[in-house]
Order: structure tokens, then C-alpha cells, then sequence
């Protein structure tokens, strides 16, 4: 029986893995060469930053190891510099739960279904071009439906299409200060320039009743109309920054997947297409790396961690992204899959969100079986992905033709007429199917 890592070998498995190298070689050349040739391990030290690759190994410091949420070179820390502190990523405690408490609420079920229309209108608006044979840009729609998402969950009045450049551009100044390669000067600065920018833009509330209603924030601002509560300016930017910055991310680069490997016949099909947007989230791995830093000793996998050692935690091998192509005869246990979402109390409480915005893209694509004609990644972005991924309508998938038998009524062959012996009068190995 052929397991998963039989899928990566068909051709085009092989096409989309090619394709998808490509966001990671353009993007971060360094760090995608230092990944790869220490992946063999599943923990792997070298000086204080321990690199993590395996599945155990990754989900034990997501859920075992004491993790420092405010420390430089993290998550955590990259917000905190973003929003001057107090946002999400870097609390503690009772503060932290709660904040993470309500946020969850506010993406959960109920609060996905309240922001579907937002992008269900834009995918009808930007894919209506596919119905006349024409050509879309994938990744200027995703750009689209992030910020739109992003303005409609904050309660914000802000242009989308700004309020993602802007975010864009805070994420791809933090990350490049704190990711290890080559850096650009000034990042630092840039970060904090495009904050400024993604902030006022997200003061332009939609009003109504909930305005106000909140405390201030550090800078006198109001919680904005309908953002989870208690989330200020700087939660606000925050936010939106890490939604713009994975949406961006995944949703070409599973649309580029599904065009490559010849998955479209999955997306059509409902039963199939929630394990394959699974399977499309697991390869593409939004957020490939996730750092940490280690806030008490430990172990990994056998490795010895000490308290303030740098963690990378490669969620992209952990879930084998690198090795499985997806597909839904034999997916991933959904515990790994889902890994790229991180684990216990480190979960990302957008996960849902993701996975039904993607299942919508999916079901609206599949009709059209797109393939791919252009694709340009983005050199800049803070997450490997496409700064352009152009589709238009692929072939209508042919339908195999049943082998009639003479007993049926009307019955010929294509390559002849079934003679009254029952033997066929022409060569059925010509085109006929199986």
C-alpha cells in the first residue's frame, strides 16, 4: 500500500512542490538553506538557538516547555516592539487568557458565520471574470480579503486595501529584524513607521453603539466598534498584522497547489473538501517558523534546553510540508496537520477562520479548474508567498465512457459495432476507458 510520502512523487506533486520551493528560495534564501540542511534531526542546537524539526519535539515546547512571551527575537517580542507592549502575544497569566478568551469568541463558530458575507462578496466580485474565460489575480484578491476581514472583525471604517499594505508592511519590517540571515537596515524603524500608519487607519471606526464603550488605551483611543473587547490600538494593529500577513500567505500558494497537483476534483467535492483544506494548510504552512525562547530549562527530544536558549520551532517539517504532498485518500492525522496552527495553549484562535475562508475559495475555484499562467513571489513579505499568482480556466475534466455491452439496447463500440458473436469489431485499447 502506498503511504503519504508516495503522493510527493507523482508528477504533479512534483510540479507544485517546484512551484512552492520557490516562495521559500526568493524570500528567505538563508534561512530556508539552514532549515533544510539540519532537517534530518529533530532537534538540532547550534551555539544558544535550538532549532526544532520533529512533531513530538515541536508540539512539547508548544505545550510542556516554559515559553518567555516577551523576550527579543519571538513572537512576542515582535509584538510588543510593534504595539509598545500589552498586546496578546506577550501577556501572562489571568490577562492572557482572558484576552485570548474573548478573541476566541469573537473567531469562533458564531463570529466566523458574522464574517463570512464580508469575503463571500469579494470572492464572488473578483472570481466573476473565470466565467467569461478571463484571467484573476489570486494574490491581490487574498490581499483584499484579508484586509476586509481584518476592518469587519476591528469595527473599522478603514480603506481594506490600506489597512493590508499597511499591515503587510509591519509584518515584513519585524519579521526581517528578527529572523536570522541578512538584514536590512533601518527595519527597525520601518516596523514602527508602518505601525504608525496601520494604526491611524484602524481609528476610523463604523460607529454605533459599541463605540466608546470600552476603556482607553495607552494613546487616550477607544476600543473600536465590534473588535473583541478590550482590545485597544496596539491589540488592534497587532492583529491585524498577523491576519494579513497568514492570509496572504496561504491562500495563493494553496491555489497554486490545487492548479499543479490536479486537486480541483477534491475542492469540488464537499465531503472531501474539509480534509483537503487541512492537507493544503499542512503544506503551505503559513507561519513555517515559529520562534520562541526557552523561559526555563528542559528537554527536547533528548537535547538539553536552558532557560533563555532561542527556540525555532519549524512547524513546516513538523507537519512534513517538505516531504507529503496533500491529499485526502491518505491526509496527515488531523493533531499533526493542524500543528501548523500551533498546540495547547499556543493554538492560534484564528484556525477556524483560516480553514472556512479557504474551503469557500476552494468551493468557489473548483468549478473552473484554474491553472496557473503567471506566479512572481514576493521578495518583501514577511511569510514566503506569491506577490502575484495569476489564474484563468483550465479544461473541463473528462468524463470515462462506460464499456457498453451488445445486450444493451442501442450498444456500439467507438471503435466499431459489437458483432452478434459478441466480439468487439474494432481495437478497444484506443481511447476507451477502463
Amino acid at each position: 500500500m502506498r503511504g503519504p510520502g508516495a503522493r510527493a512523487r507523482t508528477p504533479g506533486a512534483r510540479t507544485a512542490r517546484r512551484r512552492d520551493r520557490r516562495v521559500y528560495t526568493r524570500s528567505h534564501p538563508v534561512l530556508f538553506a539552514l532549515l533544510a540542511a539540519t532537517r534530518r534531526r529533530p532537534v538540532v542546537r547550534l551555539g544558544r538557538t535550538v532549532l526544532v524539526h520533529g512533531t513530538d519535539a515541536c508540539r512539547q515546547a508548544l505545550t510542556r516547555l516554559p515559553l518567555d512571551r516577551t523576550a527579543a527575537g519571538t513572537t512576542g517580542g515582535a509584538a510588543r516592539e510593534l504595539s509598545g507592549g500589552g498586546a496578546l502575544f506577550d501577556e501572562e497569566g489571568r490577562g492572557h487568557r482572558g484576552a485570548r478568551r474573548s478573541l476566541a469568541e469573537d473567531l469562533g463558530t458564531a463570529g466566523t458565520e458574522r464574517l463570512r458575507p464580508v469575503w463571500q462578496e469579494i470572492l464572488a466580485r473578483r472570481l466573476a471574470p473565470l466565467a467569461d474565460g478571463r484571467e484573476v489575480e489570486t494574490a491581490a484578491l487574498a490581499r483584499e480579503l484579508a484586509g476586509a476581514t481584518v476592518c469587519a472583525l476591528l469595527g473599522t471604517a478603514g480603506d481594506p486595501a490600506a489597512v493590508a499594505r499597511a499591515a503587510a508592511d509591519a509584518a515584513a519590517a519585524a519579521v526581517r529584524d528578527h529572523l536570522p540571515g541578512p538584514r536590512r537596515p533601518g527595519t527597525a524603524r520601518a516596523a514602527a513607521r508602518a505601525t504608525a500608519r496601520l494604526e491611524e487607519l484602524l481609528r476610523e471606526r463604523t460607529g454605533g453603539a459599541a463605540e466608546g464603550a470600552g476603556a482607553a488605551d495607552g494613546a487616550g483611543t477607544p476600543d473600536g466598534a465590534g473588535a473583541p473587547e478590550g482590545t485597544g490600538a496596539a491589540l488592534r494593529a497587532v492583529l491585524a498584522v498577523a491576519a494579513v500577513a497568514t492570509t496572504a500567505a496561504a491562500l495563493p500558494r494553496a491555489v497554486a497547489w490545487c492548479a499543479d497537483a490536479g486537486l480541483w476534483g477534491q475542492a469540488a467535492d464537499p465531503a472531501a473538501r474539509e480534509t483537503l483544506v487541512d492537507e493544503l494548510l499542512r503544506v503551505t504552512a503559513p507561519s513555517p517558523v515559529l520562534p520562541r525562547r526557552a523561559a526555563a530549562p528542559g528537554t527536547l527530544d533528548g537535547c538539553p534546553v536552558r532557560s533563555g536558549d532561542r527556540l525555532l520551532l519549524v512547524a513546516r517539517h513538523a507537519v512534513g510540508a517538505h516531504r507529503d504532498a496533500p491529499g485526502c485518500p491518505a491526509p496527515a492525522p488531523a493533531a499533526v496537520a493542524r500543528l501548523v496552527f500551533g498546540a495547547g495553549p499556543h493554538t492560534c484562535p484564528g484556525a477556524r477562520l483560516a480553514r472556512t475562508q479557504l474551503a469557500d475559495l476552494l468551493a468557489a475555484l473548483a468549478p473552473y479548474r484554474p491553472v496557473v499562467v503567471r506566479a512572481r513571489a514576493d521578495r518583501r513579505a514577511a511569510l514566503p508567498g506569491w506577490r502575484t499568482l495569476t489564474v484563468r480556466p483550465g479544461p473541463a475534466p473528462s468524463t470515462p465512457r462506460r464499456r457498453m455491452h451488445r445486450d444493451e439496447e442501442g450498444s456500439t463500440h467507438p471503435n466499431g459495432v459489437h458483432g452478434g458473436n459478441g466480439v468487439h469489431g474494432g481495437n478497444d485499447r484506443n481511447g476507451e476507458a477502463p
